[in-house]
This record gives C-alpha cells, structure tokens and sequence, in this order.
C-alpha cells in the first residue's frame, strides 16, 4: 500500500487504484449473503424502485418496508397512483412525513401516464422532468431499476468514504463531495450498478453504521484510515445543528351527538390538505386553553363549552419541537355547520372513522389516544 504522504495528497488514488477490483468483489459478495430482505429487491420493478427510494428519504430503510407493502397494495401500479384520490394518497403517507412528496407522486404518476406510455422511463434526464425526482433518486432509479452505471452518494456511503479517507472537512462542502463522487466513480463496476451500489448503501447502514461501526469483522479495515488514526467516531466531519425552535400549538377536539369535528387544511403551506382538529399557536400571554378556544372561534364561528386538558403532544418537525395542547370540548347550540375560515372543506366523524382521514403527525397522535381512551381500539381496520 503507498504512503501515507501520497493517501493525503491522492487520497482516492493512493489507497484503492491497485485494489479496486478486490474491494468491489469482496463488498459483491458481501451484499449477496448478507443483504436485507426488502419487498422492492424481488423483482426489482422500476416502479417499486422509485417509491422505495422516495419513501427512504428522511426514513430509515426497515421503517420503510410496512409502507411500501401498504402502499404497493392499494396503488400496483402506477395507473393506480394517478387515478387515484387524493384522501388515499395522503393517508397511505401518513405517518412518512414531508406529504409533498406523496403528492409529487401523483403528479409524477400523471406525467407517465401521458407522455410515457404509463412507464417510468429508463433515462436520466427524463426522469429528472418530472416532479419530485431529483438528482440523487434519478441516479438510484437508473442505477437500481435498470442496472446503468450511475454512482450513487447516500448517507450512508459518504460514512464509509469519509471514514475509508478520513476527510476532516465537514461532509457536505465542496471540497468532501467532490472527492466522494470521484471516489464513488472510480469504484463502480461496470455492467454492476444495481448490486454494487446497494452493497456500499447496505454495508454503511449494517457494518460502518454512525455509532458503534463493527471495526473488528471489517473486511475493508485494512485500507481505513481513519481506523488507523482513531478517528472513526469523529467522521464524518458535520455542521453542528442550531438549537430547535420552540413552537407551542392548542386545539379543540369538538364533540356533538357522538361525532368529532375535522377540518382539511388549504392545499398551500405546511401539511397542505391533511386534516385537523381546530387550532394554531399561542399568542404571547396566552394560556394553551385561551387559544384554543380563540381559535375555534376564528376558524369555524363555533361556541364550545369548557375546554378540559386531554393530551399533550410533543413532536419534532425539521427545525422544530412543537407542542400540541388537545383540548375536548362540546359544542354549544346550532347544527354544527361551521364557517370555513381556514379550512377546504370540513366532516363530523365518528371515533372509528378519523381513521379514514390524514393527519399531522401531533393530530394523529391526538387521534390515537382518544379511540384508545374511547375503547375503540378493538374495531379499528388493519391500516
């Protein structure tokens, strides 16, 4: 193996030009004995490739694997997606977060159907044309779907890289990324895209994993240097996070004749078109239950009576902690037909039916404990 000096100034060059084909047969073999059994690796079906690869971002893989086979069985194919109803799209999302993206689907889906004969086409720059596929998915489509040598940077590769090299400049700036993606080339075997890409992303998430990476049983210790260097846990090298913005929200879970008010939210803005209990955030010097009541009020002309605590949830989106105060409450006179300030459209439920419905996750959680608390647990429908 070269030097040290030369890793450093060569570092893709010095340590893997005259191993290459021994590192790609080992991490072949490697992936064929050891790879995950996922639904979208049987057949490998362009159009289970891309939903997969959407529904792993900002997913955890073995997280994934429920979804999709919900997913696969309600929508088979991608005529299915495109002809079907929002309100089922979302709610077989649900839980995934980011709902732009179930929704890009569906315009995507009805791009397919026009202009590609309803199949996901097998090149770069068409696939980048349509909506929510990006750089990186159209490169794991191509490479995964059909077999062609697109070089793929994950999460997980860029562990192993950075650690393979050990790159002491934070992972995503300029100088990092370029040496990964020469590195990512450079390893590619042709003619073996699929298998050797998925080995890489499968050998980060299993082997060289961000805590605790199993260094003894590594067949590639041997060319890490940041093994070498006791550097393992350092790499790689990330922006520190900002601290999480607080963000405290109140709603009322309304009550009238054994059904429950839900409103759709407007399809702009976060969480476009999910639906809710009715509610927004507190304004200063207000108390959890003043503004829940203020805003019932604003967004649908409700009276409602005592508002009594019900749960409190705590949930994490992008930058943010929100908490969600969930209050109960009954309505007070009228027929219980609001004025949509705020709202698309809005339905009286009852306890088993809020299941048929989308919701936020701090919503859904509402969701769950009332039909737990409400005893309706035991009628609920395998979702």
């Amino acid at each position: 193996m070269t030097s040290h000096k030369k890793i450093e100034s060569e570092p893709v060059d010095g340590v893997f030009r005259e191993n290459i084909p021994a590192i790609q047969d080992a991490l072949l073999a490697w992936f064929a004995s050891h790879q995950r059994d996922f639904p979208w690796r049987k057949n490998y079906v362009p159009y289970h490739i891309w939903i997969s690869e959407i529904m792993g971002q900002q997913t955890q893989m073995d997280r994934v694997v429920d979804y999709f086979l919900r997913w696969i069985d309600r929508f088979p194919d991608i005529e299915a997606v495109a002809a079907a109803q929002e309100l089922l799209i979302l709610k077989a999302w649900e839980g995934l977060g980011y709902y732009s993206r179930a929704k890009n689907i569906v315009l995507a889906a009805q791009a397919i159907m026009k202009t590609h004969d309803g199949q996901l086409p097998a090149d770069y720059a068409k696939l980048l044309a349509l909506p929510g596929i990006g750089p990186y998915t159209a490169a794991a489509i191509m490479s995964i779907a059909f077999n062609e040598d697109f070089p793929l940077l994950d999460a997980n590769v860029e562990r192993l890289f950075t650690r393979l090299l050990d790159i002491a400049q934070p992972v995503k700036n300029g100088r990092s990324q370029s040496l990964l993606r020469d590195m990512a080339q450079r390893l590619l075997p042709g003619g073996r895209a699929r298998m050797f890409n998925q080995a890489l992303m499968e050998f980060g998430a299993l082997i060289c994993k961000p805590r605790n990476p199993e260094c003894s049983s590594c067949f590639l210790a041997s060319y890490c240097l940041a093994l070498e260097r006791e550097t393992v846990e350092a790499r790689p090298v990330r922006l520190k996070k900002g601290k999480a913005i607080d963000i405290v929200m109140a709603c009322g879970i309304i009550e009238h004749q054994g059904l429950y008010y839900i409103q759709q939210r407007k399809p702009d803005g976060v969480w476009g078109s999910l639906w809710e209990f009715p509610g927004d955030r507190l304004k200063q010097g207000e108390t959890p239950q003043q503004a829940a009541r203020r805003e019932i009020e604003k967004k649908t002309a409700f009276i409602v009576g005592d508002l009594q605590p019900f749960f409190v949830v705590v949930h994490h989106y992008t930058k943010y902690r929100v908490t969600l105060h969930g209050f109960t409450c009954s309505l007070v006179g009228g027929e219980g037909t609001p004025v949509l300030n705020a709202a698309l459209q809005y339905r009286w439920s009852t306890g088993t039916g809020l299941v048929d419905y989308p919701f936020p996750s701090g919503h859904k959680q509402l969701v769950d404990h009332l039909l737990k608390q409400q005893h309706f647990v035991d009628d609920l429908p395998d979702l």
